[in-house]
């Protein structure tokens, strides 16, 4: 699984996160790449491996909608997604904001990944 554009990087992550794949979330990111949730910041494949671990080892199923990608034309582009996480009949929505890089073989990975995107967070 290869993202050849970088709204594919969430469609691959929705496929891989519904599938509770860890490797292959883990796979999206680059090898120092940064996952920030609300109890952790995930540094690293195997850390995102563990994190999404946590996350996936008490079900649900994902929604997820790209909402923005801004391409900085240099291999490098900034995503917005809106998601809805469902589990036991409950729903939790948010926005996410990703930074994904273009590699040198072509393909887009996570850099940075904050999945709840805080409103005002002190700028």
């Amino acid at each position: 699984m290869t993202a050849h554009s970088p709204k594919e990087v969430h469609e691959l992550f929705l496929d891989a996160f519904n599938r509770a794949d860890l490797d292959a979330l883990a796979a999206l990111y680059e090898a120092n790449g940064l996952l920030v949730t609300r109890s952790e910041t995930a540094i690293g494949r195997d850390a995102i491996r563990a994190a999404y671990r946590r996350i996936l080892s008490r079900g649900g199923r994902m929604e997820l909608q790209t909402r923005t990608v801004v391409d900085s034309g240099d291999g490098l582009a900034l995503l917005h997604a809106a998601w809805t996480f469902h589990r036991n009949g409950t729903a939790i929505s948010g926005i996410s904001t990703e930074v994904v890089r273009r590699q040198a073989d072509g393909s887009w990975l996570f850099v940075l990944d904050e999945p709840r995107t805080r409103e005002n967070p002190g700028v």
